[in-house]
């Protein structure tokens, strides 16, 4: 029963329905399933998973499904024994075999917006392949929603970081347009989910089916990976459009306790930062004649590839090629691989400030006092994330501002929407990338937590990051990385950048010490650990 194919997708057959069709890719690792449409996409993330047959089948043949299975592949713990040691392996095992005695016969589901992009992507991915390993039944669910959905999710996500992004109102309508594109999410959900099943819903998007999760009997933990130092009108009104989701669930996860509301009880708060996957294809290691061949093939630079091959290895350990190819807006020839470059990678999202990276960049060049570096500034292809619909505006007015410059500065500033058919092939063309980097910037207006500074860091790259959000708990100021201290501030920011740029010994201590700081704090066994201690206390 394996459903007809073309390349790069599997389709139901004539007589399989979709619910046979997620029934088969759940038993293959290499998918993400529609379950609106029966689609599998066989180059995306793959998790492996497994839904009891009598489960799939109780849906219906011909239902309309709006959620994707996202796969997890199972990873032993062990593999982290070269970086962090024995010792502090065997502590997660502990932690994680006493969490599977808890939930033996129940399922941990996470549930979130997208399977593609952005940092909770990161955390689901590094989380779960260890929890899975450890015979914890971990699942990954991504709701559907509309485009009016996602402008309001949008705004919502400006409006915890306290900023009025699009201006448009958080009322009445809002709250109906935003239900109604949830209620067939929680209907799919609630036929899926136990009573005394873990129910993990990230940011706001999802935050509007807990009531319905709580009446099912599951227990509903809310992860918000978002917030703002300070609370202001415009957080005031996210958390009041919010807050009568919150009532009655039992525990809630910040990244930061800056971030907690009023709105939430401390006492049932807890605070587990992101952390890293050193072995994904976006932060395990690469030798240099492969990042070289990685980023000749994407066109980001220069050819000749070397003597190296485009390769990489997926999450179950395989090898894989990236084949596909950056979209690149530039005047001129790619860098030489010997250029220097500054590197931001991060969302095409006004609140990571690629304008004003671009200009900071652009005043350096105006001032003629940076010989040869160039700039990259890289995001993923916007058609694949469907829960950013700010993502084509935002790279739209990018592109108008590259336009306007001078022609000699534009031929030293690139634009970069990296493939994302296959989330591993981008995560190893931003490995490489953020790899090859001279500098790496994190020039955000805010920030929930900034993996994009963690997966720099891990690199032993010098980074120069917003001393916003969780960047400024990540980078020890002149220690680990430098910190700009009014992310607005396009002079003291083109003055870090010059500092980095000519001295490159003082970014390779910057470097080093960034490394260690990752491995000490920031890698994914810690965030087990912190989850396990969380579903103990709350499941007592």
């Amino acid at each position: 029963m394996k459903p007809r194919s073309r390349r790069g997708e599997w389709h139901c057959g004539e007589g399989v329905s979709q619910a046979e069709s997620l029934l088969w890719t759940f038993a293959n690792p290499a998918c993400v399933t529609d379950l609106k449409t029966g689609l599998v996409q066989t180059d995306s993330l793959t998790p492996r998973n497994t839904i009891a047959l009598s489960t799939l089948l109780s849906l219906g043949q011909g239902e309309r499904f709006a959620m994707q299975a996202v796969h997890i592949p199972a990873q032993s713990m062990d593999r982290y024994i070269p970086v962090i040691g024995e010792e502090e392996v065997a502590v997660a095992r502990t932690a994680a075999e006493r969490a599977r005695k808890r939930l033996e016969g129940r399922v941990v589901w996470n549930v979130n917006s997208t399977a593609h992009g952005g940092g909770v992507v990161e955390i689901l991915s590094t989380l779960l392949p260890y929890a899975r390993g450890a015979k914890i039944d971990a699942r990954w669910l991504v709701i559907d929603g509309n485009v009016d959905f996602f402008r309001i999710t949008k705004r919502l996500h400006h409006a915890l970081h306290g900023w009025d992004g699009d201006g448009s109102p958080l009322g009445d309508e809002q709250r109906r347009v935003y239900e109604g594109a949830l209620r067939d999410n929680a209907s799919e959900l609630s036929a899926l989910v136990r009573p005394r099943d873990i129910v993990l819903l990230h940011d706001p998007q999802t935050v509007g089916l807990a009531p319905e999760l709580l009446r099912a009997g599951a227990v509903v933990i809310w992860r918000c990976h978002i917030g703002a130092d300070e609370a202001n009108a415009q957080t005031d009104l996210g958390w009041d459009f919010l807050a009568p989701y919150l009532d009655r669930v039992p525990a809630f996860i910040f990244s930061r306790v800056q971030y907690i509301p009023d709105c939430c009880d401390h006492t049932r708060s807890v605070i587990i930062p992101p952390a890293i996957d050193p072995f994904s294809a976006k932060n395990q290691e690469l030798d240099e004649d492969t990042v070289r061949a990685i980023l000749v093939h994407a066109g980001i630079v220069e050819g000749p590839p070397g003597p190296g091959q485009p390769v990489f290895h997926r999450s179950d350990g395989s090898p894989e090629r990236v084949d596909r190819q950056a979209d690149i807006t530039r005047h001129g020839r790619a860098p030489a691989w010997e250029t220097p470059l500054v590197v931001q990678v991060s969302r095409w999202d006004p609140l990571k400030d690629p304008l004003g990276v671009m200009d900071g960049f652009e005043r350096l060049l105006d001032g003629k006092r940076l010989a040869s570096a160039h700039m990259v500034l890289a995001g993923p292809n916007v058609s694949a994330i469907a829960d950013d619909p700010e993502g084509a505006e935002t790279l739209d007015r990018v592109n108008e501002r590259w336009r306007c410059l001078p022609h000699g500065h534009r031929g030293r500033i690139h634009l970069a929407c990296l493939p994302m058919a296959d989330s591993e092939e981008n995560a190893a063309i931003v490995n490489a990338l953020q790899r090859h980097a001279a500098v790496v910037v994190q020039k955000s207006l805010q920030e929930g937590f900034g993996l994009t500074v963690t997966e720099a860091m891990w690199k032993a790259r010098p980074v120069v990051g917003s001393a916003v959000g969780g960047i400024q708990e990540q980078i020890e100021d002149g220690a680990s990385g430098l910190l700009l201290q009014n992310p607005q501030d396009l002079t003291a920011f083109g003055a870090l950048l010059e500092r980095l740029l000519d001295d490159r010994a003082y970014g390779q201590t910057l470097g080093q010490a960034a490394r260690e700081r990752v491995r000490s704090q920031y890698l994914g066994l810690r965030q087990l650990i912190q989850h396990a201690e969380l579903l103990e206390r709350i499941d007592a």
